[in-house]
């Protein structure tokens, strides 16, 4: 793979040659990370998760410099102080995703290390991209149902270790051999440790006390999530507060935790792990 010099990844992708990988495709870059398909020598690819990147737009660039830059805009690296920081929380993150390492359907960290500039960490390439193509038209009612088991167990299983991912949403899903593994835990925090700052802007899969107390965000906000996008998948559309009519369209078995799962009060909420039962159920009863 060869990127423009321009790039703002290009000399990553250097460095990384130089620590002795061979860097395949760029799979994403974003603000605090660059994400590659990169092996050593004859191995198996992996995801190789860099701390490192920038997406501070200066301003668009005319018609005759496009062809030579990144899209259509130059990009201003962070400062000193913002790089500090950034690379404070990726070091969280990859601390986090290694001692997660062992959780079922958590995507795993297989190596890990740090330069100069940047640190990293490196994961399986997943076969099945993620989950977002199945909140299409065209779509396997079964098998996303059993990945939605699968991340829901994932769940349970952090929450058991103590960890709260608080971005549970289908970028975040991804698919290896028809089973679902969550990854990104950039955003997740400790029981008991508040992290990150006490207010967020409302997303779309985000709980309502993301509003007032993102920093201390229990268990519950990863339920929430996860049903926001158990009712994408099943019913085509986010769920609204007229959603009711919609609930006889759910598996009978999810028909009661679902709207539970989507109470404004997290303490009314069921656990992850109870939602992972009657997904798995659901699935079985529609491979009958």
């Amino acid at each position: 793979m060869h990127l423009d010099p321009m790039h703002p990844a290009a000399w990553v992708v250097e460095e990384l040659r130089a620590e002795g990988w061979i860097v395949h495709d760029l799979l994403a870059f974003t603000r605090s990370s660059t994400l590659m398909a990169a092996s050593r020598g004859s191995s198996t690819p992996l995801v190789v998760k860099v701390g490192f990147g920038s997406n501070h737009v200066l301003h668009q660039l005319s018609v005759e410099q496009r062809p030579a830059a990144y899209g259509f805009y130059w990009y201003q690296q962070l400062t000193d102080a913002e790089r500090a920081l950034s690379r404070d929380d990726f070091r969280y993150e990859r601390d986090l995703t290694i001692a997660a390492t062992s959780i079922e359907h958590i995507v795993p960290a297989v190596e890990h290390g740090t330069s100069e500039h940047f640190d990293w960490y490196a994961m399986p390439l997943c076969d099945g991209g993620n989950f977002r193509p199945y909140l299409g038209d065209s779509k396997d009612r079964a098998i996303g149902l059993r990945v939605l088991g699968d991340i829901a167990y994932g769940i349970a299983a952090l929450h058991t270790h103590g960890i709260v991912h608080r971005d549970v949403y289908q970028e975040n899903i991804l698919i290896h051999g028809g089973r679902g593994l969550l990854t990104d835990l950039g955003a997740a925090r400790r029981i008991g440790t508040p992290r990150g700052p006490r207010t967020r802007a409302p997303e779309p899969h985000w709980p309502p006390e993301y509003a007032t107390a993102y920093d201390s965000a229990a268990a519950a906000a990863d339920v929430f999530s996860l049903a926001v996008l158990v009712f994408r998948f099943l019913i085509g559309d986010l769920p609204r507060l007229d959603g009711k009519r919609d609930i006889p369209k759910l598996p009978s078995s999810l028909r009661q935790l679902v709207p539970a799962a989507l109470r404004h009060d997290p303490g009314m909420r069921p656990v992850a792990a109870e939602i992972a039962e009657a997904l798995y159920e659901a699935a079985e009863s529609c491979e009958q």
